[in-house]
């Protein structure tokens, strides 16, 4: 029953809230921080839950109504339900959306590329307009930017530009933007005022953090033995020295840098992880390479997603059958209006399988 998932819903908010005002918690920076997260995603679902049940009770009222002898009232009633049901069933499927489980990869900060594709001088200007574009969409949402390289073209604007973006829900904004982008306007180099057609691809990645390392101890084999070193009263007397080696990729750290075999053993798991989790950035950035491959097509000018219309004033994004007469606007950042159609329409899509 769908109350009943509701009621389920709505016990787990009330228990996310006791959570989050124990002292305990409040202590466990981590643990507090993911409550928060769920507290917060839950949230609106649950406001939605109170309104749907609310308009259910009205609903009920209004049907007992219509068992009343005056006319007048029944036909009060009547009116209420007319008005009542469609509500009723926009929210049910306003819930339904809600309850779609989130991509956990929307949360993550991302690797961001731009780079020319076809049309010469005028694709690295149109990649350098681009950049300004989403330069200001990320001040908008307050969102920061370390730029790891820049290839300027010879006339302006970028050959190829490479940032990281950090914010919140960054990916789960960015990455419909992967894909060739089209323009069509008439290039600063042109003498006789021909509309000219180039194209840039943009590729948005997530980024692999840290704490995405997880290593299982049945995986670990530990070796212990003596320190050698300068000499003094602590070396070669006691196995402090400690070896762990990650059985599936056969990584091995170590360390005697401590006195203890504790400290040791500390020292040495910190440098497994920092090991496992470079060998995992270098996987990522070979699947990373490969993905981008996939998403940005072949930067060619038929190969697009968006095509920026600077004659008409106009934006089309391919995918949604979208178009707005505001492209002056979207050029300083005003991305929104596109990128929340976006959304709404994959999470229509991921409705369609999770009824299925």
């Amino acid at each position: 029953m769908i109350t009943d998932k509701f009621n389920e819903l709505e016990e787990r908010f009330y228990h996310l809230e006791e959570q989050l005002s124990d002292p305990a918690v409040l202590a466990d920076t981590g643990h507090y921080a993911a409550l928060s997260r769920d507290y917060k995603e839950l949230k609106p679902v649950v406001e939605a839950i109170r309104t749907y049940k609310e308009l259910a009770s009205n609903m009920a009222t209004a049907e007992e109504m219509l068992q009343e002898e005056d006319e007048e009232m029944r036909e009060m009633a009547r009116a209420e339900l007319q008005e009542l049901k469609p509500r009723l069933e926009a929210l049910e499927e306003e819930i339904k959306l809600l309850l779609i489980p989130k991509d956990p990869q929307d949360e993550r900060d991302v690797i961001f590329e731009i780079r020319a594709g076809t049309g010469g001088d005028e694709a690295s200007i149109f990649a350098g307009d681009l950049y300004r574009m989403y330069s200001k969409y990320f001040e908008s949402k307050g969102w920061k930017t370390d730029l790891i390289s820049a290839h300027e073209g010879t006339v302006g604007g970028y050959n190829k530009i490479v940032l990281e973006v950090h914010g919140q829900d960054v990916y789960g904004k960015l990455k419909f933007e992967s894909g060739a982008h089209r323009v069509q306007r008439v290039p600063k180099t042109e003498s006789q005022g021909r509309v000219h057609t180039s194209a840039a691809t943009v590729a948005v990645m997530p980024k692999l953090e840290m704490e995405d390392v997880e290593i299982n101890k049945a995986d670990l084999k530990v070796d212990t033995f003596r320190s050698s070193g300068a000499g003094g009263q602590h070396v070669n007397k006691t196995e402090s020295g400690v070896r762990f080696t990650h059985i599936p990729t056969g990584i091995v750290a170590e360390s005697t840098d401590g006195r203890s075999q504790i400290r040791n053993r500390e020292i040495a798991l910190q440098r497994l992880y920092q090991k496992v989790y470079e060998a995992r950035q270098r996987e990522h950035a070979s699947r990373i390479a490969s993905e981008r491959r996939s998403l940005v097509g072949s930067g060619d000018r038929s190969d697009k997603i968006r095509t920026y219309n600077f004659p008409q004033n106009r934006v089309t994004d391919h995918r949604i059958n979208l178009t707005l007469y505001s492209l002056d606007k979207v050029m300083e950042g005003q991305l929104d209006e596109i990128i929340h159609a976006l959304q709404v329409a994959e999470k229509a899509e991921k409705m369609k399988s999770y009824e299925n």
